[in-house]
């Protein structure tokens, strides 16, 4: 398992924003910059070699989405999107994980101490429901207590 794990959360207004802007670098990075590069060689070569029409930032773009699409296609190496589910763990893998959760819960102090708390709430909920005398419950919480 990934203990490193980075995971971005989006807070607030300023999260939103953070949103917002990495799309705007992703969307210029990938789609205007080489949109407008593809408009301007197309631009030069249409003036000086060849009379064709000059074309604008659309047509860039969509030439530019022409030379990605036919790249994917026609390259030696397919790219393959797999959307199958994964198989999932075995039964070992799966008792590993339990045991491994386990000990962690074991070992956390504070998971100690919620794992008392709760025991002493159950015995003191069973032990009111059949009416025992208070006595008998406060020998109950201190023997709980001192485990």
């Amino acid at each position: 398992m990934k203990k490193n794990l980075n995971v971005i959360q989006i807070k607030g207004f300023r999260g939103i924003l953070y949103l917002v802007f990495i799309g705007c670098c992703l969307a210029a990075g990938f789609g205007w910059f080489p949109g407008w590069l593809c408009m301007n060689v197309w631009n030069f070569v249409s003036k000086y070699f060849i009379r064709m029409p000059s074309i604008g930032i659309i047509q860039g773009l969509l030439l530019w989405a022409i030379i990605a699409a036919s790249y994917f296609t026609f390259r030696k190496e397919k790219l393959v999107v797999c959307m199958k589910a994964s198989d999932g763990l075995s039964e070992e893998e799966l008792k590993a994980v339990f045991a491994e959760m386990k000990q962690n819960i074991q070992d956390d102090t504070f998971m100690k101490n919620m794992i008392k708390a709760h025991r002493a709430e159950l015995k003191i909920n069973n032990l009111a429901n059949t009416s025992i005398p208070k006595t008998d419950i406060e020998k109950n919480n201190e023997k709980i207590e001192t485990k």
